[in-house]
């Protein structure tokens, strides 16, 4: 009979069954995944390799030599602000697609001789030369990405001179040496960041000082080549022997001055020499037993709180990972929340900003009675809660002590504004793109005004102890991706590398800080690969608009710390360059 049937089959038959048998082929194949992972617990089937294990520290980062570096300052007797100093120093260098010296930064730090938490907000101001009748006057309706409109003071360098004062042990000097090292002796470009860096070559290279530190022949460095940057080993030479004060009232300062005078720029030395960091008390609900933390505006950190606050009300314990009901509700979640973000969250020296008002469980409470469980929300005002008293990397690092730094630095877009200051080797940020030029707004435009800030650092405590060191860097996300990260772990019982593995859910479309048009259609939920068609299909019925996006989904690094032994896990985004490594 096989032999009949070969005779009688043609040749273009047989090309179509071969076909046919390899589709079959493929489908049983992937059946056999999946039921191989229904056989394990569910955030199994998404790991893409094993949590990192170790008892004397930890570091992750989105570059493995800055990871090492971290490591080797650790070794070498420096606390957990010593090697996260080190390690950003290195990354701004190495990742001048997402942070660098120009930008702004944030951190959480856990002291285990005062048992607290610290806050400092090491963002930068507007220029005072720079007003809302000027944006006026040029007919503009927001503030352009590019060019030397965008620019606000560098918080970043002030912001490690605040942590090493508080937290720090070894010289600056010492400190800083690795990314001099780096900077002058070469580094090999990794895969992602020779993409993004290609990207924006193109709209950069237009301004002045770009293409000459930032491009070999006009073009971005590709995968594996070996990297310099002489002007930057300079500059932090220079504030490594001089301190905090030559960046921000000496030679870089007066460099950055006549550079952005040159270019039709406002940002002035005396702008450099007024700026201060801040420390701030990090606010936290609770979410079932635990505490999770994050910064107040005028970073957007309390969305991730507000979002928690209301899904604490769902009883995940019957709710299936990536079910309808799973994705809606996180939907509503977040598109409640930011409604209130684009309406209160600003610098607070400029606006009364409900902090704990906004993270309040009866004022959560009030909010989900608006969720319906049936049909998607296609608009929502932002609540009035009561006024009472008050691109981009991540990283984070934990040392023998216990300390543990939650540390997140960014140039905002890409690689920013593309102001790049005569021979200093940095790029000046383009955060002031997130002020809103509408007047009467929490976040309009002022002269020595803080913007709407999107980067975010998390920490998590139990009973008092510290449990978790985390972030996931990625604009307006960040609060999505923490959400996730504290559900996986809390609600679906994942471990740390499971937790950032799993595929994600944003969502688009909601009212911005910078003003504009307010949500009117639901906006869109966008799901990476690794949800199933029955649940986007259930998700349709209910009104969602939905599609899957190749679009990125943040950067991810996290450090558990088990209480009773001291034994740190350590996870790294596995959709980057970075790694965990462990000591």
């Amino acid at each position: 009979m096989q032999q009949s049937c070969v005779r009688v089959v043609g040749y273009r038959d047989m090309q179509y069954w071969g076909v046919i048998c390899t589709v079959i082929l493929i489908a049983i194949s992937i059946m056999a995944v999946n039921v191989a992972a229904q056989d394990r617990p569910v955030g199994k089937a998404f790991a893409t390799r094993s949590e990192v294990i170790a008892r004397h520290g930890m570091a992750c980062t989105s570059q493995p030599l800055a990871s090492q570096v971290a490591i080797d300052v650790l070794k070498a007797g420096g606390t957990a602000v010593d090697a996260a100093i080190a390690a950003n120093a290195c990354l701004g260098l190495m990742e001048p697609t997402g942070n660098g010296m120009g930008g702004d930064l944030f951190a959480i730090v856990w002291d285990p001789k005062t048992k607290k938490l610290y806050g400092l907000n090491a963002s930068g101001r507007s220029p005072a030369g720079l007003t809302l009748e000027y944006f006026k006057k040029n007919n503009l309706k927001s503030i352009p990405p590019h060019g030397p409109l965008p620019v606000s003071v560098p918080g970043a360098v002030d912001g490690w001179f605040e942590l090493h004062k508080k937290f720090g042990k070894k010289p600056m000097t010492e400190v800083l040496a690795p990314a001099i090292h780096y900077a002058r002796e070469g580094f090999p470009v990794s895969e992602i960041i020779a993409y993004y860096w290609s990207r924006s070559v193109p709209t950069l290279s237009k301004y002045q000082n770009f293409t000459e530190i930032f491009t070999k022949n006009g073009k971005g460095p590709v995968k594996g080549q070996m990297w310099t940057n002489p002007y930057l080993a300079n500059t932090l030479e220079k504030i490594a022997t001089k301190g905090r004060d030559e960046f921000y009232k000496g030679s870089i300062a007066r460099t950055i001055d006549r550079y952005m005078k040159r270019n039709g720029g406002f940002l002035s030395y005396e702008d450099m020499a007024a700026h201060t960091s801040e420390w701030v008390e990090p606010v936290s609900p609770n979410y079932r037993g635990y505490d999770v933390w994050e910064l107040p505006p005028n970073s957007q950190g309390i969305a991730a709180l507000q979002m928690l606050n209301i899904l604490e009300q769902y009883d995940f314990s019957k709710i299936q990972y990536g079910s309808k009901e799973h994705v809606h509700y996180f939907a509503e979640a977040k598109k409640l929340a930011f409604e209130d973000r684009a309406k209160y969250y600003a610098d607070p020296a400029f606006a009364k900003i409900p902090v704990k008002g906004l993270i309040d469980k009866a004022y959560a409470k009030e909010r989900k009675k608006l969720i319906s469980d049936n049909r998607a929300g296609r608009s929502y005002d932002a609540g009035n809660p009561a006024l009472k008293d008050s691109d981009t990397i991540y990283m984070t690092v934990a040392d023998s002590s216990g300390m543990m730094v939650s540390l997140i630095q960014s140039n905002f877009r890409g690689m920013c504004s593309g102001m790049t200051p005569d021979s200093l080797g940095f790029i000046l940020q383009d955060r002031g793109e997130l002020f809103s030029l509408e007047e009467g707004q929490n976040n309009t435009y002022q002269p020595r005004k803080r913007p709407f800030q999107t980067i975010i650092p998390a920490f998590m405590t139990k009973d008092g102890e510290p449990i978790m060191s985390f972030g996931v860097m990625g604009g307006e996300f960040q609060p999505l991706g923490h959400v996730q990260i504290v559900m996986n772990i809390v609600d679906f019982g994942m471990n740390t590398q499971e937790a950032g593995d799993a595929p994600r859910i944003s969502h688009a479309g909601s009212t911005e800080p910078t003003g504009g048009e307010k949500m009117t259609d639901g906006g869109t939920i966008e799901l990476e690969s690794g949800f199933s068609y029955e649940t986007v299909r259930e998700l349709m019925k209910m009104g969602h608009k939905v599609k899957f996006s190749m679009d990125v989904y943040g950067g991810y690094q996290c450090i558990m710390r088990d209480p009773k032994t001291g034994v740190y896990f350590g996870a790294s985004e596995s959709r980057k360059d970075g790694q965990s490594i462990g000591w």
